[in-house]
């Protein structure tokens, strides 16, 4: 998950503060992106989930408004 990524990233930024660390700032500033862009991509699962659960309900009931009319012919 994203959030230990974030954290870890912000304490190291932290870190690299006082003691005048740039490489470890950076480090941490790499880190909570890293975080940020994991929770993007969970949400964006979790929206892709949403929307294919979407399409197989209307495509089940597509199939059944088909068999509704064609066993009316």
């Amino acid at each position: 998950m994203g959030i230990q990524d974030k954290v870890t990233g912000r304490l190291k930024q932290a870190a690299g503060d006082l003691t005048g660390n740039a490489k470890l700032r950076a480090e941490g500033q790499r880190e909570e992106r890293k975080g940020e862009a994991k929770e993007d991509l969970d949400r964006l699962n979790a929206e892709a989930d949403l929307k294919a659960q979407e399409v197989a309900r209307l495509e089940r009931q597509s199939a059944r408004d088909r068999a509704r009319r064609d066993s009316g012919r």
